[in-house]
């Protein structure tokens, strides 16, 4: 089952893509046009539109890198590994 979603997805990177930008897009947007920033608890929060949609987006992106990168680097072995 999670095999045929992770390749429904793969086949459709381009789509998904699209619709995260769409998603970030309209977060965006909101946070200009609907969000009271008078009692914003930081500099950020009151003078960067959308900074909690961004830095959301940034900190899963990192997250993704640095994950692939450990995997990449030792983690991710050989499956008959442990068969020696």
């Amino acid at each position: 089952m999670i095999v045929e979603l992770i390749e429904f997805l793969l086949k459709r990177q381009r789509g998904l893509r699209t619709a995260g930008s769409i998603a970030l897009a309209i977060i965006v947007v909101w946070s200009v046009t609907g969000v009271d920033t008078h009692h914003a608890h930081t500099w950020l929060e009151k003078y960067i539109p959308g900074f909690w949609a961004i830095f959301a987006s940034i900190s899963a992106l990192v997250l993704i890198f640095v994950a692939s990168w450990l995997g990449r680097s030792g983690i991710m072995t050989r499956e008959e590994y442990y068969d020696i």
